[in-house]
C-alpha cells in the first residue's frame, strides 16, 4: 500500500466531502451494486458478533455520500486485494455509528469530522502499523506529542484515540457507577500510592471508554495517567498500533500466545519477566494506577442466549499482581472494575489466534462500575478466596451496569 497515495487521496476527499454530499443522488447503479456486494463479502462466518444486541440504523444520505468518497480513495490506493474488504468494512461500520450519533442529536459529529477521524486512523496505521512498524518496549509511555521527549513526535496519540471513539459512545446515556470509590482510588494514586483495577474486558476500545467515562465523572486528567496491561494483539495489529501508542502500557504475552509457538516460548517468557520488572519499578516509585484484565482476553457472547457472560479471572494473574504489590513496599489498593462495552466494538464470537480481525463499531451507551476497595485477604493456602471475591464483585457490578443501561 502506498502511504503517500492513500493519505493524499483521503486528504483531497476531505476537501470535497461537503460538495460531494450535495450531489449524493448521482451515484451510479454500478457503484451501489459494487458497494452492496463488497459489504456482503466482508461478513465473516466466524463473526456473528457483527449482528450485536443493538438496533443499527442505516447511514443517512450525507454520511453515506462521505463514506463513498472515502471508500473510493481507499480502494484506489490499496495495493493488497486482501486488505480491501476488512478496511472498507471497518470504514463503513465507523461511518454508520457516527451517522447514528448525529441522528441522535450529537451535533459535533458530522460527515466531515467522521472523514477526518478515519483519515487520521488510516494514515497512522499505514505509517506506524504497516511499513515502519512501531516497536513497543516491555513498558511504554503514552506518546502525547512532546518532540523533545519523544524523538521528534508531535502527535498526541492519546487525544487521537479518544477523539476517534468518543463519537461512537452515547455518552449522554452512559453511566459511571461507584463514583465515591473512583474518587478514593484517584486520590490514592495522586498521593503516591498504587492502585490496581481488576477489570473484565469486552472491547478493543476499553481504554478509550475509561478515558471518556472518567472525563464524564470529572477525572479526565487522572485518566491520562492510567497504565494498561496489553497483550500482543494491540501492539502488533496494524490498525490497533496507533491507538496503543497513546496509552501507558505494560506489554505482555498471554499464556495462550506463549504456548502457541514452542520455538519462541523462551523469548516471550523472558520478555514477560522484563515486563514484570518494569511494572515493579513503576510500583516502587509509587502512584501507579494499573488496569488489568485477569481473564486474559475479552468476554465473548453466548451464541445460545445472546448474552455476554464475564470470562473468569485467572488465579495466577491476580497472584502475580498481589506479589508485585507486596514487593513494591508502597501502599497498594485493589478494586474490581466492571465494564459494559461489548456492543461498542463487538469482538468475534470465537477467539482468533492472529491479528487483523474484522472490526465492528456501534453507537451505544457504555458503563463502568468501580467497586469498594477489595480487602487484601487470603494467604498462601487460601489465596483463591481473594480471586473468587474479586470475580464475584465484578459480576455484581456488571449486573448493576446492565440494569442502569436498561439491558438486564
Amino acid at each position: 500500500m502506498r502511504i503517500a497515495s492513500v493519505v493524499a487521496s483521503i486528504f483531497l476527499t476531505l476537501q470535497h466531502v461537503e460538495g460531494f454530499v450535495a450531489h449524493r443522488t448521482q451515484f451510479s447503479a454500478a457503484s451501489v451494486m459494487k458497494n452492496h456486494v463488497m459489504s456482503l463479502s466482508s461478513q465473516s462466518t466466524t463473526n456473528a458478533a457483527a449482528a450485536a444486541n443493538t438496533e443499527v440504523e442505516p447511514m443517512t444520505e450525507d454520511f453515506n455520500a462521505a463514506f463513498e468518497q472515502v471508500r473510493g480513495a481507499l480502494v484506489a490506493a490499496i495495493e493488497t486485494p486482501s486488505m480491501e474488504a476488512p478496511l472498507v468494512h471497518f470504514t463503513k461500520e465507523y461511518f454508520t455509528a457516527c451517522s447514528n450519533a448525529a441522528a441522535a442529536g450529537v451535533d459535533i459529529v458530522t460527515p466531515k469530522s467522521t472523514s477526518e477521524n478515519m483519515m487520521n486512523a488510516m494514515k497512522y496505521a499505514m505509517e506506524y502499523g504497516l511499513n515502519n512498524k512501531f516497536t513497543f518496549g516491555v513498558t511504554h509511555k503514552a506518546m502525547r506529542g512532546d518532540p523533545e521527549e519523544e524523538d521528534g513526535n508531535t502527535i498526541d496519540f492519546y487525544k487521537f484515540g479518544c477523539d476517534f471513539f468518543r463519537p461512537s459512545m452515547d455518552l449522554e446515556k452512559s453511566v459511571v457507577l461507584g463514583q465515591d470509590a473512583l474518587k478514593q482510588a484517584m486520590d490514592q494514586m495522586n498521593k503516591g500510592e498504587n492502585v490496581i483495577f481488576f477489570a473484565n474486558h469486552q472491547s478493543e476500545a476499553d481504554p478509550q471508554v475509561m478515558s471518556c467515562l472518567l472525563e464524564k465523572a470529572g477525572f479526565g486528567k487522572d485518566a491520562e495517567n492510567l497504565v494498561y496491561v496489553a497483550g500482543h494483539k494491540v501492539t502488533t495489529d496494524t490498525l490497533a498500533i496507533p491507538f496503543s501508542m497513546g496509552r501507558n502500557l505494560i506489554c505482555i504475552h498471554s499464556k495462550k500466545h506463549i504456548d502457541a509457538d514452542p520455538e519462541t516460548k523462551p523469548i516471550k517468557s523472558k520478555q514477560n519477566l522484563a515486563s514484570m520488572n518494569g511494572m515493579l519499578k513503576m510500583m516502587k516509585k509509587g502512584g501507579a494506577c494499573i488496569w488489568v484484565a485477569p481473564s486474559g482476553g475479552r468476554d465473548r457472547r453466548d451464541l445460545e442466549t445472546g448474552k455476554v457472560p464475564l470470562a473468569p479471572f485467572d488465579q495466577k494473574t491476580i497472584d502475580m499482581f498481589r506479589l508485585m504489590g507486596n514487593k513494591a513496599k508502597k501502599p497498594i489498593h485493589y478494586y474490581s472494575l466492571s465494564m459494559v462495552t461489548y456492543d461498542l466494538c463487538p469482538p468475534p464470537d470465537f477467539v482468533e489466534a492472529g491479528t487483523g480481525e474484522q472490526r465492528n463499531v456501534r453507537f451505544v451507551p457504555v458503563a463502568i462500575k468501580v467497586s469498594d476497595e477489595l480487602e487484601n485477604v487470603g494467604g498462601v493456602e487460601s489465596r483463591h478466596l481473594f480471586t473468587d471475591h474479586a470475580m464475584e464483585v465484578t459480576e455484581e457490578g456488571y449486573e448493576e451496569c446492565l440494569k442502569a443501561l436498561g439491558m438486564e
